[in-house]
């Protein structure tokens, strides 16, 4: 990266977040702090909540699912926006009716404290690991960029978002989402007309879609029924539907960003602003993805997306890196004119040359870690990267890459400040110290935000060997989600439901849930366990009330 890109990106980081760390520093009590005065409008929360969803993953992760695996990643959001709609009617309301500062408030008021410490536990599990993996992803670009080690690049990113979120508090985390996610959204307009000029060198628009169809990657709906089959318009609609209610309606992350508004109405409007812009903003990354494909298809892709890899095995096995390189080259140029002449009734040939270039490849892959490579992400993470840092001209290179890392500043960001709020609000207060002293409640939350950011910069180290970082964000969600759903969902709805009745249910059904992941992982789509959890909880909740009216 040139000397000017550097100067752009570090640029931009630097004034996000000094900006962050001025624009709320005067935090006179916890209510300022975790809640921003409730001041904060419906645009700015808006912004927000897509901003602390478009983590570092969605730039590095998503494109490479598009590359890889086409469309059909689009269909685990089919159930957002209906998830969106339930949340905006009948969450919001109860939220703001409580006055609470967490979710997990509330379940205190509905049941006992009981529920409220097990709700807030699972929170505190789930998001400390999720936002170890948020803070690796950006800790990826850092590395193949600058060439740093990962444990000092982990460290620079972690501690980056940690100095203004812990100044600055929950409204400096809007605040800054709102500059950063108008920064993401400018960021990829201007990729995505990048890269269809290269490829309108060689084929159109439309053209490049015959591409992507031949290989199946314009799969953007499946109404397969195969229960393992991971992404299908059910495990969209459903699955995605109680992921997306349970993330939206119970995770601090999402719930401290709309209980900030000034109003309900506010908090309202932000919340059909992502259900109608989040499923166009996922397709239109998916859809770079499948472009990168073509892309690359048109112009002749490394031997390993990932540079290091490469130039490892350039180093330890020069003479086949030579022999794979000079055989991919060949096979690439012959699929090439096969693209260029007469695609369409030539697609068994095209897929055929593809399929031995892939496995050239694979070998190298495999040699490469044979020689004792620690290869550790597969290079779908790399893909879009590649493409900014070889054929972004000067400049524009650092603004992309500001993009990415701003994507990871932003998620990260609200993750701390939500396990920041859960730890001071849900433990510390309740448990602790129930004295009214606000300068040192809000001390005490800030040592809680500089403490879970070291959490997650430990927890980020122990990422590096997952398959594929916007997966496993969405397994461990899919495995913990489910549940807290579950018991919020009896709160507002099973009035009857005594606090031991949804206590041990809750802690059975999870049980139950890590027990049939760990026998069925490889039968049963990982999405359906948000709907699975959903339905053991409130089911044995039933159940045990039932049996106690008997009794």
């Amino acid at each position: 990266m040139s000397n000017i890109d550097f100067f752009v990106f570090s640029s931009i980081l630097i004034t996000i977040a000094v900006y962050g760390a001025v624009k709320n520093r005067q935090n006179k009590n916890l209510k300022s702090y975790i809640l921003g005065d409730k001041s904060v409008k419906w645009s700015t929360i808006g912004l927000s909540v897509m901003a602390t969803q478009a983590s570092a993953i969605t730039f590095l992760s998503t494109p490479g699912q598009g590359f890889k695996e086409g469309m059909s990643f689009i269909q685990i959001y089919l159930g957002l926006p209906l998830a969106l709609i339930v949340v905006s009617a009948f969450f919001v309301p109860i939220y703001y009716k409580s006055k609470v500062f967490t979710a997990y408030q509330y379940l205190e008021e509905r049941f006992d404290y009981k529920v409220r410490a097990l709700t807030s536990f699972f929170f505190l599990l789930q998001r400390g690991l999720q936002c170890g993996i948020t803070i690796y992803a950006p800790s990826i670009i850092l590395t193949t960029i600058l060439g740093w080690e990962m444990t000092p690049t982990v460290l620079f990113v972690g501690l980056l978002v940690i100095v203004y979120t812990v100044i600055g508090g929950s409204k400096a985390v809007s605040y800054t989402h709102k500059y950063q996610m108008i920064l993401i959204l400018s960021g990829l307009v201007i990729v995505f007309f990048y890269l269809i000029s290269y490829i309108n060198e060689y084929l159109s628009f439309r053209e490049s879609f015959s591409l992507i169809k031949i290989f199946d990657k314009n799969n953007a709906i499946s109404f397969s029924t195969d229960i393992d089959e991971k992404y299908t318009i059910w495990t969209g609609l459903l699955g995605g539907f109680f992921l997306s209610l349970s993330y939206f309606g119970t995770d601090q992350s999402q719930v401290s960003r709309y209980i900030n508004a000034k109003n309900i109405e506010e908090s309202r409007i932000g919340l059909i602003f992502n259900a109608i812009l989040k499923i166009p903003l996922q397709f239109f990354i998916l859809l770079i993805g499948t472009l990168l494909f073509v892309f690359y298809s048109l112009f002749l892709p490394p031997l390993n997306f990932n540079d290091n890899l490469v130039s490892f095995q350039k180093e330890k096995n020069y003479e086949l890196y030579n022999k794979i390189k000079e055989k991919t080259e060949i096979l690439f140029e012959e699929k090439k004119v096969l693209i260029n002449n007469n695609m369409s009734n030539q697609s068994s040939e095209i897929i055929e040359k593809n399929i031995e270039i892939d496995i050239l490849r694979k070998n190298f892959e495999d040699d490469a870690i044979k020689n004792g490579f620690d290869y550790e992400k597969p290079e779908s993470d790399f893909i879009f990267l590649h493409f900014i840092l070889n054929y972004l001209p000067v400049g524009l290179i650092g603004i992309i890459i500001a993009l990415i890392l701003s994507a990871a500043m932003s998620s990260t960001s609200a993750e701390i400040s939500a396990l920041s709020a859960i730890s001071t609000i849900d433990i510390y207060k309740r448990f602790i110290s129930k004295e009214e002293n606000p300068e040192k409640d809000v001390f005490v939350s800030k040592i809680f935000n500089l403490g879970w950011g070291i959490i997650a910069i430990l927890f980020s180290l122990f990422f590096a060997q997952e398959e594929n970082l916007i997966e496993s964000i969405n397994i461990i969600a899919s495995l913990l989600y489910g549940n807290v759903l579950g018991i919020f969902l009896v709160a507002f709805f099973l009035k009857s439901i005594k606090s031991n009745n949804i206590f041990y249910a809750a802690i059975i059904s999870q049980i139950l849930v890590f027990l049939l992941f760990n026998i069925f992982e490889d039968k049963i789509s990982y999405l359906w366990f948000n709907f699975i959890g959903t339905f053991l909880t409130s089911s044995i909740a039933v159940l045990f009330y039932t049996i106690n009216r008997k009794l």
